[in-house]
């Protein structure tokens, strides 16, 4: 508030105040404005609208400055506003789940466990949003909105190989892959390197790709569990075609789904609009499901993109930009914004909002047993260099998994154990 008590006194007249970023109110008092960086894509610009006109009603004395973003470049241009030493830049930030971490370890962001215990619902919260949005035990990233794999099929090659319904197993799930792969279609098109996939077969089984043990992060897909996980990876990936030496963006599987009879792919429900755009005949033959689990009773555990709201700790506007992620990720706008965009709510009891929209249900289901990568602001270090991805393909390709996984994991806690600086 220091800075903006000195501009009211150089700013004199009502015109100087509009320009110094201090809007007049109807009332005669001054409108303190909250500044708020928002992705590109995220919301729709009626959203938008609508959200500021009814926040600036519930709150008269604050004013909102709504600033879209690019993701390109975005990483070091927060950094730069965190750093600031005066405070000229933004009051609320979006930022993607996994990024948390790298800024709130340079104490650059204010700590909300507080205000998110109070009474923001932080026990629904999705996993995959929440935990990495925590830092040494406090929460600093506020969930706003999911979005993760599902099963993306074609129901006209269901129907031909006789499979009756989306299987609710894992065990299921191959036994209907394989009809509908020696039926001459194929089964499953799944590409070797497709880690984030990997990773969820690997939570499902109880595993991780990294632990944190006294403050020092190891790979751990030498784990019994990860190399479960990884054993069904290749037994799902053998059922198709997709190449071991490459990511699902390499061909992109939108173009592989759309001019092939291909029967599935794992991916967000929203490449379906892809898919459809490459081959319109296709229109009314795609369903979703969620990636299966290991028992009928809940679906597998899936990587969850997304974002959370942060607050640099060098605002001057903290209760301003506390009210703001308070009414962003509170049920009724968060409902609004995942019936606008398609995205999973940022709580598991919110998922109704979603529940007549194919896709959207079966995203939101799988969101509900979603995780994020580890928690550690060296993970992109890992991505980087990703050792993940060489790991699947020598084991596609015929090496010993075993001896693969120990050779990963090493890589991952080279990667994880470089000084940032």
């Amino acid at each position: 508030m220091r800075r903006r008590r000195l501009l009211a006194l150089v700013c004199v007249s009502a015109a100087l105040l509009g320009g110094c970023g201090l809007v007049p109110h109807s009332g005669g008092s001054e409108r303190r404005t909250v500044t708020v960086w928002l992705m590109k894509g995220s919301a729709s610009r009626d959203y938008l609208d609508r959200f500021t006109a009814d926040f600036e009603r519930a709150h008269p004395d604050l004013a909102l400055d709504i600033r879209i973003q690019q993701w390109t470049g975005i990483g070091p241009k927060v950094e730069a506003a965190l750093e600031a030493d005066g405070h000229d830049g933004p009051d609320v930030i979006e930022v993607g789940n996994t990024q948390v971490s790298q800024y709130a370890e340079g104490d650059g962001l204010l700590q909300l466990t507080l205000e998110s215990m109070r009474d923001w619902g932080m026990r629904d919260w999705l996993p995959g949003l929440a935990e990495p949005g925590q830092w040494m035990s406090h929460q600093y990233g506020i969930p706003w909105y999911a979005a993760n794999r599902v099963v993306i099929y074609r129901k006209d090659l269901f129907a031909r190989a006789g499979v009756t319904g989306p299987p609710k197993t894992r065990e299921e799930w191959i036994t209907a892959t394989e009809r509908l792969d020696s039926g001459g279609d194929q089964g499953i098109y799944l590409a070797g390197q497709d880690w984030y996939t990997l990773a969820g077969f690997v939570w499902d089984e109880g595993g991780e790709l990294a632990v944190e043990r006294d403050g020092v992060w190891r790979g751990a897909l030498d784990t019994p569990a990860a190399l479960r996980g990884m054993d069904f990876y290749r037994r799902l990936q053998a059922l198709g075609d997709g190449p071991a030496d490459a990511d699902e963006e390499h061909p992109p599987q939108a173009e592989v789904f759309a001019r092939g009879r291909v029967a599935q792919i794992v991916a967000v429900p929203g490449l379906a609009r892809a898919v459809l755009e490459r081959n319109p005949g296709l229109e009314g033959k795609l369903g979703f499901f969620p990636v299966p689990g290991r028992t009928a009773d809940r679906p597998g555990a899936v990587f969850t993109g997304g974002s959370d709201l942060v607050v640099p700790a060098n605002t001057d506007e903290r209760e301003g930009a506390i009210a703001v992620v308070e009414a962003l990720a509170g049920a009724k706008w968060n409902t609004e914004l995942a019936r606008t965009m398609n995205y999973v709510p940022n709580k598991t009891t919110l998922a109704k909002a979603v529940a007549g929209r194919e896709g959207v249900a079966a995203m939101a289901a799988g969101a509900a047993q979603g995780r994020a990568t580890p928690s550690t602001p060296r993970w992109g270090a890992v991505e980087a260099d990703n050792p993940i991805k060489r790991y699947m393909t020598r084991v596609l390709t015929g090496a010993d998994p075993a001896t693969e996984a120990r050779r990963a994991s090493r890589r991952i806690t080279e990667a994880l154990d470089l000084d940032p600086r």
